[in-house]
């Protein structure tokens, strides 16, 4: 373990003596990085896919191609559109002190060198996204991927130094004790997204070095159909977004509230809608779970749920599970108890739980309840009613009339709040986060301040008091 971390302390060294030698990348050594990692992921996108494949056991292709490679290649374009504005200095007010030219300004300079923490289940949209924001701040980077992607991080290893010198930019696989490691470095700035528990112990790890975190944690976040929206639209747009990479995700619908007499009638139309996106679990469409261990627990909430008295209603016709390639059937819960398993912690999987109300308040007050969710998704067409609820339901992002989507919009900031996460990252706010905003003041040839200096005489009372009226 000594050796490893020093392995690793070395390969921060090497990349902290680079940035001194250079500390503020112009504009063009930016777009130059930016235009490397997209033609990383443009060019051995084949490779990507299959390796994230292998790791998962079975990783639909096109649901890679759509929520990893897109996002990352569309993604470094709309940063290069904007970065020369997001580089500019920015001007601040003018007060008393400015009326002899003094001036002020914010200057956005690159922090030095970023330690981020990659999950498993959006593994290449989870890393290449902030190194997008990681480079256009002009920083360097670390990047440690997960035990349940060494497939997909052995060959980041192998095709980063075609692309980056090992000063810019170095991969690492999880091969145990690695993260622990990792982060216990004396970063610049450390972003880790991943469970709340692990979120808990990197930030008490970053916290011995005072170093900032950000956190893109997860959470019950739930989908609310209010009395007023189509049925049929919701559940189109709620069981795509649920089902996606396996609910695998955790800006995932966790679970619905709808009217109670609506309820049958979304059963109904989930058991058309689902078999004709994913005819068997056998469908190349429809991904694996990602490990035995994830697997069994999903099926044991299963069984608990049905213990306490739940109705498990399943969408495929055939087996429930496979456990040969660790595919779970889409399920349904209904009259699951509040302290069952499904209620009491994140699901992340292919099960969604329904729970009827007769009143919002009774959504308000049991969301409120619990810890503020990553996300919540509203489906109303009452202007009113939606504002009520932002107005009323914290939650670290927003999709209203439909689930997920405020996620890959470029230009919304992405991030938690309470136990979902902290900070934020995804368009301006990204090159925020990774930069610091630095305040300089620029004192004028001929200082105000002249008449302030001791000894204080009448002139210095009637300016203070003035200043102070």
């Amino acid at each position: 373990m000594k050796d490893l971390a020093q392995s690793l302390s070395n390969v921060l060294l090497h990349q902290r003596q680079a940035y001194f030698a250079n500390p503020v990348p112009t504009l063009d050594e930016r777009k130059a990085d930016l235009r490397a990692l997209q033609r990383l992921v443009r060019e051995n996108k084949d490779a990507l896919c299959n390796a994230i494949s292998a790791d998962y056991g079975h990783r639909s292709r096109h649901e890679t191609l759509l929520a990893e490679i897109f996002p990352a290649v569309d993604g470094i374009d709309h940063v290069i559109k904007h970065l020369r504005g997001w580089m500019r200095p920015q001007r601040r007010g003018v007060d008393f002190r400015n009326f002899f030219g003094a001036r002020n300004r914010v200057i956005p300079q690159p922090l030095g060198v970023v330690g981020v923490i990659v999950p498993w289940n959006f593994p290449v949209n989870l890393s290449m996204v902030p190194l997008t924001y990681i480079f256009a701040a002009g920083n360097r980077a670390m990047v440690k991927m997960s035990e349940n992607s060494l497939h997909l991080s052995r060959l980041l290893i192998e095709l980063s130094p075609a692309y980056f010198p090992p000063e810019k930019l170095q991969f690492f696989e999880e091969t145990g004790g690695v993260g622990v490691e990792f982060s216990k470095l004396h970063f610049d700035h450390l972003l880790f997204t991943g469970s709340g528990a692990t979120g808990r112990a990197v930030m008490a790890a970053a916290a011995q070095n005072l170093c900032p975190v950000t956190l893109e944690l997860g959470g019950k976040a739930p989908a609310i159909l209010c009395d007023d929206f189509p049925l049929q639209v919701a559940a189109e747009r709620i069981l795509f977004v649920k089902y996606l990479n396996a609910g695998q995700i955790c800006t995932s619908v966790d679970h619905l509230w709808m009217p109670v007499a609506k309820i049958d009638a979304f059963v109904q139309a989930a058991r058309a809608i689902v078999p004709a996106r994913y005819p068997s679990l056998a469908s190349p469409d429809y991904t694996s779970i990602i490990d035995q261990r994830a697997f069994d627990r999903l099926l044991a909430a299963l069984d608990d749920a049905r213990a306490r008295g739940a109705r498990v209603v399943q969408l495929l016709p055939g087996p429930a599970f496979d456990a040969a390639t660790r595919k779970i059937a889409p399920q349904i819960v209904l009259d699951a108890p509040p302290d069952s398993i499904l209620w009491q912690r994140e699901i992340f999987g292919p099960i969604l739980p329904i729970r009827g109300y007769g009143a919002l308040d009774e959504v308000v007050n049991a969301v409120n309840a619990g810890p503020r969710p990553l996300a919540i998704y509203p489906f109303s067409h009452d202007a009113q009613t939606v504002q009520m609820l932002l107005d009323r339901v914290m939650s670290g992002g927003v999709s209203v009339n439909d689930a997920l989507f405020h996620v890959g919009q470029h230009d919304l900031p992405f991030g938690g709040v309470g136990e979902s996460g902290m900070g934020h990252y995804h368009g301006k706010e990204g090159f925020d986060t990774f930069s610091k905003l630095r305040p300089v003041f620029y004192q004028a040839r001929f200082s105000s301040l002249k008449f302030m200096m001791p000894p204080y005489g009448k002139f210095a009372d009637r300016l203070l008091a003035f200043l102070t009226r």
